[in-house]
């Protein structure tokens, strides 16, 4: 087993996320581009994200009592947690996620 680069993290779980956008708005672009950097430069394999866009999907939204856009949810590993906003900083959404980072 190799040891983890400085850009790989400890993540024993794969993380289930769900990202609710507002179709193609500016903040819902940012919030797509800042994840998929995250996930493409961090997690690599360890994770599944599914994005639901509220305007064709308002139902999945209410269920999940989504009320503001772009806003993450992580489903698995347990607990639940809901990000509001562009994921534009990412040591916050790592730790925010349980992630953490090995230097």
């Amino acid at each position: 087993m190799k040891k983890p680069t400085m850009d790989e993290l400890n993540v024993e779980d794969k993380l289930v996320l769900t990202l609710y956008i507002s179709g193609m708005s500016q903040k819902s672009m940012e919030a797509i581009e800042n994840l998929k950097w995250m996930c493409d430069k961090y997690l690599k394999d360890s994770f599944d994200l599914e994005i639901i866009d509220i305007y064709k999907n308002p139902k999945l939204a209410s269920e999940q009592h989504i009320v503001f856009s772009p806003s993450l949810l992580k489903r698995y590993p347990l607990p639940k947690k809901t990000l509001v906003g562009t994921l534009s900083d990412t040591k916050k959404v790592l730790k925010s996620l349980g992630i953490t980072i090995d230097k």
